[in-house]
């Protein structure tokens, strides 16, 4: 008689994984990328990007992504330095995303703090798209796992997404700002009615009172201020918001406040796109600061009372807490929500 001898069997195969950080950058903004890598600790992965003579984009990660949180950071804006168009740089991130899908990384991440179309979040007029939808759509089915993004447009864009998005604010990093300043005879001006509960935020933390002004939009991009609902008279205005573009609205809303008897106007906003006439409206505007964070690159001939923020701490905490599974809003202490 034989004795076979027999291993036991076990249904799992046990691996020691080590995870793996990995953070590249896009080129529409590759200042705030290595500002990230740098308090993170890390490199940049290396990696070619570059735009065919047609208009075609291309990506090659130089390195094994095999295994890797692969960290994007693309927001989808606009580099006049590269000459980056903002659908570029959108059909960038896609790219590279595919390209970090069918390199076998683990995951991977997008971090966008400026997310395009962002303000075509509904139908305003029949027969128009829900872009911020679609954007959302587009970036998904390229592979994407989770989104990093700053202060939304509308807090129901978070819900076009079915992957994880992690949304992150600016709001401490300006208050904290116009704290140090230490005014005198605060009151935060609230551009229109829809960005109350923001402003009323902001308000509470520098100890400010509030005011809103009645806004109206006759067509895109045009803003009429009709009067201001509260008392500024003698005091010094913050005019608050999400999104200073061409700085229309932002002038409309400076001579208003003026007009009603503030001594002095600021202003203060996460994304500054500054895009068409917005260094001249600034400038004709009166503002003794315009103050934004670096979500966007800032583009050349900024007058002098533009500030920067950075929110390289901002997005690198985020990006710790999302690769070794923390929390994320342990971030912001559970504060974040402000729609």
């Amino acid at each position: 008689m034989t004795v076979l001898e027999t291993r036991p069997t076990t249904h799992d195969l046990e691996l020691e994984y080590n995870k793996r950080l990995m953070l590249v950058a896009g080129r529409a903004h590759p200042e705030l990328a290595a500002n990230i890598a740098s308090k993170l600790g890390v490199e940049l992965g290396d990696v070619t990007l570059k735009t065919f003579s047609n208009g075609e984009v291309y990506c090659r990660f130089g390195q094994s992504v095999r295994g890797a949180d692969v960290f994007i950071v693309q927001p989808t804006c606009g580099n006049a330095d590269v000459g980056l168009s903002a659908n570029d740089a959108l059909m960038e991130l896609m790219v590279m995303t595919d390209a970090a899908v069918g390199g076998s990384a683990h995951r991977v991440i997008a971090v966008t703090p400026w997310y395009g179309y962002s303000r075509q979040d509904k139908k305003s007029a029949p027969r128009e798209p829900i872009s911020a939808r679609l954007v959302a759509r587009m970036i998904e089915s390229a592979g994407v796992d989770r989104i990093l993004t700053m202060d939304l447009h509308s807090g129901q864009i978070q819900g076009f997404f079915q992957k994880p998005c992690d949304h992150m604010t600016a709001l401490f990093m300006l208050t904290q700002y116009f704290s140090d300043l230490a005014l005198e005879d605060l009151v935060v001006v609230a551009p229109d009615a829809g960005r109350v509960k923001l402003n009323q935020k902001f308000a509470d933390k520098i100890g400010a009172d509030l005011a809103i002004l009645n806004k109206e939009r006759p067509a895109q991009q045009v803003a009429e201020i009709n009067y201001v609902i509260g008392d500024v008279a003698g005091k010094t205005a913050v005019l608050v918001d999400d999104i200073i573009d061409t700085a229309g609205t932002l002038k409309a809303a400076a001579e208003a406040v003026l007009d009603a008897g503030a001594r002095r106007v600021y202003a203060a906003a996460t994304h500054g796109v500054f895009s068409g006439n917005a260094w001249e409206n600034l400038a004709a505007a009166g503002f003794e600061q315009v103050v934004v964070t670096d979500t966007i690159p800032l583009p050349p001939g900024a007058p002098d009372n533009v500030r920067v923020l950075s929110c390289a701490e901002l997005l690198s905490s985020s990006i710790r807490q999302i690769f070794t599974d923390g929390s994320v809003s342990d971030v912001f202490g559970g504060e974040n929500q402000l729609f």
